[in-house]
C-alpha cells in the first residue's frame, strides 16, 4: 500500500515537471524542471530495485549533464522573441509528430502489457542479486555497440555546447593571450626627453 502510494506522488510529480519543462517561459525554469523530473524519475527506479541506475541518474543527469546544459542556456543569450516568432508556423507539423509518437508509445505499452498484469508490482528479487553486475553484463555483452554510440554522441554533444559558447558575438570584450605575450617595452613606454626648466 505504502509503495503504491510513493508510486502515485512521485509518478504525478514527475508529470507535472514534465509539463513544467515544456510550458515554462523561462529556459532556465525549463531547466529546474527537468532536474526535478530527474530526481524524481530516480526516486521510481529505487522503488524497481534499481538503485544503481537511480543513483547514476541523479550523479551523472543531475549532477553533470544538467550544470552542463544550465551552463548553455544562460551563455547563449537565447532570443525568446525571435524563437517564438515561429511558432504558429511549425506547430501544425509539432502537432502531427507528436500524435505519431503518443500512437507508437501506446502500440508498444498494449503489446508488452498483454501477457502480464498492467498494474501488477514486480516480484522481489532475491537476497544475494546485484542489479549492478546484471546492468555491467548487458551494457558490455549484449549492447556493447549502442553504448558505445551513446558515449560518441554525448562527447559530441559536450564538443557542439562548448563551441556555441566560445562564437564569435559582436561587442564581446575577448583576451588574445599570444598578443600579450609579445608586447615590448618599446610599444608600451616612449621616453621623452626634455630639457630642465629653471625656476624664475
Amino acid at each position: 500500500m505504502i509503495e503504491s502510494t510513493i508510486f502515485y506522488v512521485f509518478g504525478g510529480l514527475l508529470l507535472a515537471a514534465a509539463v513544467g519543462v515544456i510550458t515554462s517561459r523561462n529556459p532556465v525554469h525549463s531547466v529546474l524542471f527537468l532536474v526535478l523530473a530527474f530526481v524524481t524519475s530516480a526516486f521510481l527506479w529505487m522503488l524497481l530495485e534499481a538503485e544503481f541506475l537511480a543513483i547514476v541518474l541523479v550523479l551523472v543527469y543531475v549532477g553533470a549533464v544538467m550544470v552542463l546544459f544550465l551552463f548553455v542556456v544562460m551563455m547563449l543569450d537565447v532570443k525568446v522573441e525571435q524563437v517564438r516568432a515561429g511558432f504558429t508556423r511549425y506547430a501544425p507539423l509539432g502537432i502531427g509528430v507528436v500524435l505519431l509518437i503518443v500512437a507508437q508509445l501506446g502500440y508498444v505499452v498494449w503489446v508488452r502489457t498483454q501477457d502480464m498484469g498492467f498494474l501488477s508490482a514486480p516480484g522481489r528479487a532475491p537476497a544475494n542479486y546485484s542489479n549492478t553486475e546484471e546492468l555491467g553484463r548487458l551494457l558490455y555483452t549484449d549492447y556493447v555497440y549502442p553504448f558505445e554510440l551513446a558515449a560518441v554522441i554525448l562527447l559530441v554533444a559536450i564538443v557542439a555546447a562548448i563551441s556555441l559558447t566560445m562564437r564569435r558575438r559582436p561587442g564581446l570584450k575577448v583576451q588574445n593571450v599570444a598578443k600579450q605575450v609579445r608586447v615590448r617595452r618599446e610599444d608600451r613606454v616612449r621616453l621623452v626627453r626634455m630639457d630642465a626648466e629653471k625656476g624664475e
